[in-house]
């Protein structure tokens, strides 16, 4: 199966389990892998026949930033429902981190895979 990705979506949100952490808006960043054939749309060259890596980003982009969870973990399982129910995959494979939550650390977040594995 190929892959459609977006990686290095950053997004400012409300996350964290500090009191301090839910009167601010932080950072998290986004990578993601949907499993799609592309062979259709690459044949015809037709958007309609793929998903739109716009769409998405655009839906993620929304979500997260009216979303206030306390966990990245809880997050992720979140957008991964997300993408396997309003978009045609059957599987994701997600990156959520939450740069700066670890000062001492680049990144520090979850990898998830949700769906039936291609």
């Amino acid at each position: 199966m190929d892959r459609v990705y977006i990686h290095g979506l950053a997004v400012e949100t409300v996350i964290g389990i500090f009191d301090w952490e839910r009167t601010i808006k932080q950072k998290v960043v986004v990578d993601l892998e949907m499993a799609v054939d592309i062979k259709a749309s690459a044949a015809s060259e037709n958007i309609d026949r793929t998903v739109s890596y716009k769409d998405v980003a655009d839906r993620l982009i929304e979500f997260i930033a009216n979303s206030e969870f306390l966990l990245v973990e809880t997050m992720a399982e979140e957008i991964a429902n997300l993408i396997l129910t309003e978009f045609p995959v059957p599987f994701v494979r997600l990156k959520l981190g939450k740069p700066g939550a670890v000062p001492e650390a680049q990144d520090v977040g979850v990898m998830i895979e949700r769906g039936q594995k291609p």
